[in-house]
Order: structure tokens, then sequence, then C-alpha cells
């Protein structure tokens, strides 16, 4: 099978206790130039930030999430399928076929595979990788100017003792997901 466009998707933030889940899709252009692009979590923060330039000035690419009270009302794993799904309807072109990062494809009419480890496999895969944290990661940041007593700017979400202690003296914001159990057990309290 020959694939004229090939996107990969993967999405960054499943696991934190606040903010939301964000998905990227991109196809990389064949002669895009860019090397080196590997999993977003293998590289530094200057490596990436780097990377997402090239990115965004080379390729085709869409940035999706679902936020907080999306995943309370479908549970994490169907946000991440919607923010995936999004991610993938949003390209300027429809791809032919689509790598995405894990053991798990949306219900979609896309041509598709998952791949385990895909982001550190497939440039595409890393490529979107690369773009779906350093968004989610500005996101965090800029809530933390607005919530500073949760850490998000250095935890990014992430349920880190910071987080927790904060958690347990300030109780929850909007932006922290309730059915998520560490706040869902606070909320009962």
């Amino acid at each position: 099978m020959t694939v004229k466009a090939l996107a990969g998707i993967d999405e960054a933030g499943r696991g934190p206790l606040a903010g939301p889940v964000v998905a990227a899709a991109v196809i990389l252009p064949d002669e895009h130039g860019i090397i080196g692009l590997d999993d977003s979590k293998k590289l530094t923060a200057k490596k990436r930030a780097n990377f997402e330039a090239d990115i965004l000035e080379k390729t085709i690419y869409y940035i999706a999430l679902c936020d907080e009270s999306e995943i309370d009302s479908i549970n994490i794993l169907q946000a991440t399928m919607l923010a995936m799904t999004r991610a993938a309807e949003g390209l300027s072109q429809r791809p032919d076929h689509i790598l995405v990062d894990g053991n798990r494809l949306p219900k979609w009419d896309f041509q598709a595979e998952a791949v385990i480890g895909g982001d550190a496999i497939h440039p595409c895969i890393s490529a979107a990788s690369i773009l779906a944290k350093e968004y989610r990661d500005r996101m965090m940041i800029a809530a933390a100017e607005k919530y500073p007593e949760y850490g998000w700017d250095r935890n990014k979400g992430y349920g880190t003792a910071e987080h927790m202690a904060a958690l347990k003296k300030y109780g929850p914001t909007p932006l922290h997901r309730k059915s998520f159990a560490p706040v869902a057990q606070l909320e009962l309290l």
C-alpha cells in the first residue's frame, strides 16, 4: 500500500489531576528536513521548543483537546479518543493513513493503526508528541498564574507531593478533574 499523506497522532495529559488532554495530528511533507525527532519525553525543553518551531513552520498539523468537564463527563480514555478524532478531522489535508501512538484507535473512518511506542519510532508521531506536550505545558504554565499554589508551572497538573498538599489545603479548582480519585475523594470530605 502506497501512502500519500501519512499522519501521526499523539496526546499529552492523560494522567494529570488538572487541565485538558491535548492531541496533535501531524503530516510531515516528504522534504520536511526536520532531523532527530523523538518522543517528547526524551527531549529537553529547549530541544522540544526548537523542534516545535520547525514542526509548526514545515508541516500540516492540528491541535485539539478535551477539557476537564468533558473528561469528567465521558472518562479520560474516551476524552483522549475524542481529542485524537478532533485533531485528525481538523487537518487541512485528509490523511490517507494515520499512525496513532498507543494500543487503541478511536472509532473513526480513517485508515489507521495503533503503534505502541510509536512516538520513538515514527517521526510523524514524534512531531505530534512534541506539539501536544508543548501546547499543554504552556496551558498549564498560564493556569499557574491564576492558581500559583498548585505549582502547575512545575508539575503540569500531575499529582506531585506539592500539588497534593495544595489540593488538600485549598481544594479543587475549576481546572481539576473531579472524576479522578484524588480529587473525588477530597470532594467527599
